[in-house]
C-alpha cells in the first residue's frame, strides 16, 4: 500500500462508499471515486495505478448491486451478460485505440450528447418510469448488444467516465427497460467490464491491493445500500439521480478539457 496518512484512507474509504451509492442506482461511481484517488495518491504516482486500484474496488460495489437487484426483481441475465461480454470486447478494442488517439477530440462531442440526453430526459417526464409490456423482438436484443455492448463498451476503452449511465440509457432506450430494470441489467453488464479491465491490470502489477481490499469493504456496502434505495424509491427517483449525473459528468468534461 501506498505511504499515505489513515486521514487520507478515511477520506478513500468514504469516497468509495459514496461511489458505490451513486454507481449502483445509475452508474457514474467512478466520476467520484477516480479523480479522489488521482488525488489522493501520493505525487508521482502513475495513474494507472489508480486506474487499476479504482477497478479492484468498484468491481466489488458492482457485484454486490449486482447480486442486490437480483434477487429483488426480475433480472434477464442472459441478455444482460451477452451484452456485457459484447462490452468487454468493446472495451479492449476501444482501450488499443485510445494508445494512438487524442480523447481531447471525443470529449466536446460526448459532452453534446449528454446534453441532448439530458435535455430528452427532462421533456420526457415518463422515459424510463414504466416498462413496456409488448415483448422485446430479438432485432432489439441484437441492437442493445451492438449499442450497449459494442458501442458503450468501446467508448469505455476511449475515455470511460460515464459508461454505466450510459448503459442505462441504451438500455430503457432500446429494450424498453424502466430505470431499475436497467440499472440491475447494467451492474452484470459492468461486472464483466470491470472484470477485463481488472485482469489487465492486474497482469500489469498496477493496483495498490491492501488499499483497494479496504476501500472495496466500503464500496461493496455503498452498491447494495444504493441498489435498495433505487428498488425501494422507483423510477422516479432514479431519474433524478440519472439528471443529477449525466450534468455532473458534462461540467467534469468541461473542466478537464478546457480549465484543467
Amino acid at each position: 500500500m501506498p505511504d499515505i496518512s489513515l486521514t487520507l484512507v478515511a477520506a478513500l474509504c468514504l469516497a468509495a462508499l459514496a461511489a458505490g451509492w451513486i454507481d449502483a442506482v445509475v452508474g457514474g461511481g467512478g466520476l467520484l471515486l477516480l479523480p479522489v484517488l488521482l488525488l489522493g495518491l501520493p505525487g508521482g504516482t502513475p495513474a494507472s495505478y489508480a486506474l487499476g486500484t479504482n477497478k479492484a474496488v468498484a468491481i466489488v460495489g458492482t457485484t454486490g448491486a449486482a447480486v442486490t437487484y437480483a434477487r429483488r426483481t426480475p433480472v434477464d441475465v442472459g441478455t444482460a451478460v451477452r451484452i456485457g461480454l459484447a462490452a468487454l470486447a468493446g472495451s479492449t478494442a476501444g482501450a488499443f485505440v485510445a494508445a494512438g488517439l487524442s480523447t481531447d477530440v471525443l470529449k466536446p462531442v460526448v459532452m453534446v450528447v449528454l446534453l441532448g440526453v439530458g435535455a430528452f430526459v427532462l421533456l420526457r417526464p415518463a422515459f424510463g418510469t414504466a416498462p413496456s409490456t409488448a415483448p422485446v423482438s430479438a432485432r432489439r436484443v441484437l441492437a442493445a448488444i451492438g449499442l450497449a455492448g459494442l458501442g458503450i463498451g468501446f467508448y469505455d476503452g476511449l475515455i470511460g467516465p460515464g459508461t454505466g449511465t450510459f448503459l442505462v440509457l441504451a438500455l430503457t432506450a432500446v429494450l424498453h427497460m424502466d430505470l431499475v430494470t436497467a440499472s440491475a441489467t447494467a451492474k452484470i453488464v459492468n461486472c464483466c467490464t470491470n472484470a477485463g479491465a481488472l485482469a489487465t491490470f492486474a497482469w500489469k502489477g498496477t493496483v495498490f491491493w491492501q488499499l483497494a481490499v479496504l476501500m472495496a469493504g466500503f464500496n461493496l456496502v455503498g452498491g447494495m445500500v444504493g441498489a435498495r434505495t433505487a428498488l425501494k424509491r422507483g423510477s422516479g427517483f432514479v431519474r433524478i439521480v440519472l439528471l443529477t449525473v449525466v450534468f455532473a459528468l458534462v461540467a467534469n468534461l468541461a473542466y478537464e478539457q478546457w480549465l484543467a
